[in-house]
């Protein structure tokens, strides 16, 4: 049997001892990060997670002892490569990348690392004093030139695509430039919670973008139940509703007369009989009739006349002229009560 290091007995223990009082246990890359940046990610997620840096064969025998124990660890293992470190935590796993996506900071390139994304230079002007340095811009591509006594980038430029190398002299440049073109951070590689292991594509998802399609799911779901009069805590209330509208509909237009239609109903009626009233000449209407379909609002030359029934002091002072237009006026014919009642009670039939 072979020798097995004291240290790498207690490492392996203590890993174990780590996982086993957290449910949630992931793995992230940690290559390329600065110590710096390192310790000051540590202190991120102190009082959050466990972050413990180990070998990749110490962690594999961790795992292979909690098999056993804990379900779903094993496919732990398919995340161990290059150089890992331990989170364990009880914090969401979603959660948990999306904290240590946003704790990922700009970091310069040294050369021979491959661009995550197109790096770009913007016109403008730069913090550089005019000499040599025009030459050794333009030589990495980017358009260098001199005016008013400052070196100015003169239009904005692509200098490399996503997915090709970055050479060094360009790396030594963008450094120049203080452009940072890598986020470096703890790269969340996979998580297991309750039996289940999410890979770091599963785990990369859009806060809002998810609310907005949770939020569609659920007003379809509503439309779905809704529409199939399937009672539910969310649909009972507006279905009851719209029962209760159809009830009254049904009351109102079939003319049944209840507590809660008679009212609708002596305003339907009311309403019809001043429609019918309206197409009647005035001289069927009385006063009060008059006043409430607006054939009896007099209009400003009646005000200015006054009421024709019965003229004021003012209308008798009239000069011969309006005199003589008076008299050309034809007489009022006279309706009798008779007549107006049989014309209004046939609003009724």
């Amino acid at each position: 049997m072979a020798h097995v290091a004291q240290w790498k007995g207690s490492e392996v223990k203590d890993l174990v001892k780590i996982m086993s009082n957290n449910p949630v246990l992931g793995l992230v890359n940690v290559k390329g990060i600065p110590g710096p940046q390192l310790q000051k990610m540590r202190q991120n997620l102190y009082n959050k997670a466990v972050f413990k840096i180990s070998k990749i064969k110490l962690l594999s025998l961790a795992i292979k002892e909690l098999e056993p124990k804990i379900k779903g660890i094993k496919g732990l293992k398919k995340a161990l490569g290059g150089q890992v470190g331990l989170i364990a935590t009880d914090m969401n796993p979603f959660k948990l990348f999306r904290l240590l996506e946003e704790s990922k900071t700009p970091a310069p390139v040294k050369g021979g690392e491959i661009a995550p994304d197109d790096i770009e230079i913007k016109e403008g002007e730069t913090s550089f004093k005019p000499g040599p340095i025009v030459g050794e811009l333009q030589r990495v591509g980017i358009p260098a030139a001199i005016e008013e006594g400052k070196v100015v980038i003169k239009s904005d430029k692509t200098l490399i695509r996503a997915g090709e190398t970055i050479s060094q002299e360009l790396a030594q440049m963008l450094t120049r430039l203080q452009i940072y073109p890598l986020l470096v951070g703890l790269d969340l590689q996979a998580v297991l919670e309750n039996g289940i292991v999410f890979q770091k594509s599963e785990l990369d998802v859009d806060p809002k973008q998810f609310i907005e399609k949770l939020s569609l799911g659920a007003n379809y779901g509503f439309n779905l139940a809704f529409n199939i009069n399937y009672p539910t805590h969310s649909t009972i209330l507006p279905m009851l509703q719209t029962a209760h509208g159809r009830a009254m509909n049904l009351m109102f237009n079939a003319g049944i007369i209840t507590p809660e239609s008679i009212d609708f109903m002596i305003n339907k009626g009311f309403n019809q009989m001043l429609s019918l009233a309206s197409n009647l000449k005035p001289e069927a209407l009385d006063d009060e009739l008059k006043e409430k379909i607006g054939a009896g609002t007099p209009s400003p030359s009646a005000l200015a006349e006054g009421p024709a029934d019965k003229p004021s002091e003012a209308a008798e002072d009239k000069s011969d002229e309006d005199k003589k237009k008076t008299k050309k006026k034809e007489p009022e014919k006279k309706v009798s009560e008779e007549e107006a009642a049989s014309g209004l009670s046939q609003m009724f039939d």
